[in-house]
C-alpha cells in the first residue's frame, strides 16, 4: 500500500540531500539512509515516482543541465510562438486554454461564481485544487498544517464567490492533471483573475515545453517588453495555478534555479521530473545508470 503524502516527503528529502551532496556523487545506499529506507525500497519508490534511477535523476539537478536547457530555451519558446502552439511535449499532452474573468467579475472578486475546492495528493505533495464551471482557478501546494492558510488565500482572491468543499468533483480534475500514462488529450481551461500584463506573462509560461527552461529575460522578450525583467518576475510569482502554468520552468539567466513560491526543493523536483520524462520519451531505449 502506498502513502502519497509520506512518499512525497521522502522524495523531497532525497532531492534536498542530492542537491546538498551532488558534488560527491552520493551512492544509492547513502541517499536511502538519509530518508530512512533500505536501498531496495528507496530505489523502487524513486523509480515509481520519477521513472528513472536516483543516479540518472541527479544528472538533471546539476547546474550544467540547467545552463544547457537554458541555452536552448529561447529558440524553443520562439518556435512555439511562431507556430501558434503551446509547444511540443505540452503537459501530459493536455491543451491548456486561458479564460480571463470579466471586468465585472474581476472587480467583484468573482461575485456570482461558485467555486468547488478540495485537497488531494500529487507527485509533489498535497495540493488545493479549486475550479469554477468554466475552469481551474487555483492550484496551490500545502501540507495538512497549511490547509487553513491556502484556503484563506483562496477566499481572499475570490472574496465574492461561493466556495464549496467538493472532493469528488475536484479529484477528477487533479487526476487528469497528474495522470502519468497516455490518456487521450482533453482540453483543460483555466479561469484567471489578473491584470493584462499578468495574463500575458502567464500565457507565455504556458508556451514553455515540458523539460525546457527559460529565463525571465526570455519571457520579457517574448511578450514584447524586453526590459521588464522585474515586472515579469513579479507576475510569475503571482501565478495562481501552480504546475499547470509552469512558472517552475523559469530560472535565472545564470542558470541558478532561483526562488519558488512552493519551495525550492519542489521546483527542482518538478524540473528534474519533467526532464527525466522528456529524456525517456525522446530516447526510450536509454538505460539509466
Amino acid at each position: 500500500m502506498t502513502h502519497p503524502e509520506r512518499d512525497s516527503e521522502r522524495i523531497t528529502r532525497a532531492i534536498e540531500y542530492l542537491e546538498e551532496h551532488f558534488r560527491g556523487q552520493p551512492s544509492l545506499e547513502e541517499v536511502a539512509a538519509a530518508v530512512g529506507l533500505s536501498p531496495y525500497h528507496f530505489q523502487r519508490l524513486f523509480r515509481r515516482w520519477a521513472g528513472v534511477s536516483p543516479k540518472r535523476f541527479l544528472q538533471f539537478l546539476t547546474i550544467e543541465h540547467a545552463k544547457t536547457a537554458l541555452a536552448e530555451g529561447q529558440s524553443v519558446l520562439a518556435a512555439a510562438y511562431e507556430a501558434g502552439l503551446s509547444g511540443p511535449g505540452r503537459l501530459h499532452d493536455l491543451f491548456v486554454a486561458v479564460e480571463a474573468v470579466t471586468p465585472g467579475e474581476f472587480k467583484g472578486g468573482g461575485a456570482g461564481l461558485a467555486i468547488r475546492y478540495g485537497f488531494h495528493p500529487t507527485p509533489f505533495g498535497e495540493c488545493l485544487l479549486a475550479a469554477t464551471e468554466r475552469g481551474v482557478c487555483r492550484l496551490a501546494f500545502a501540507t495538512p498544517a497549511e490547509r487553513p492558510e491556502v484556503l484563506a488565500e483562496l477566499r481572499r482572491r475570490w472574496r465574492g464567490a461561493d466556495l464549496l468543499h467538493d472532493q469528488r468533483a475536484t479529484r477528477s480534475v487533479v487526476e487528469r492533471i497528474f495522470e502519468r500514462h497516455g490518456a487521450p488529450p482533453r482540453p483543460l481551461t483555466l479561469t484567471l483573475q489578473g491584470t493584462n500584463f499578468q495574463l500575458k506573462v502567464w500565457e507565455a509560461l504556458l508556451r514553455i515545453p515540458a523539460g525546457t527552461l527559460v529565463s525571465y529575460g526570455d519571457i520579457a522578450r517574448s511578450i514584447g517588453h524586453p526590459d521588464a525583467h522585474r515586472a515579469v518576475g513579479a507576475a510569475v510569482g503571482q501565478n495562481p495555478v501552480a504546475y499547470l502554468i509552469p512558472c517552475h520552468r523559469v530560472i535565472r539567466s545564470s542558470g541558478a534555479f532561483g526562488d519558488y513560491r512552493w519551495g525550492g526543493a519542489r521546483k527542482k523536483a518538478m524540473v528534474a521530473w519533467e526532464a527525466s520524462r522528456r529524456a525517456r520519451t525522446e530516447a526510450p531505449a536509454l538505460r539509466a545508470g
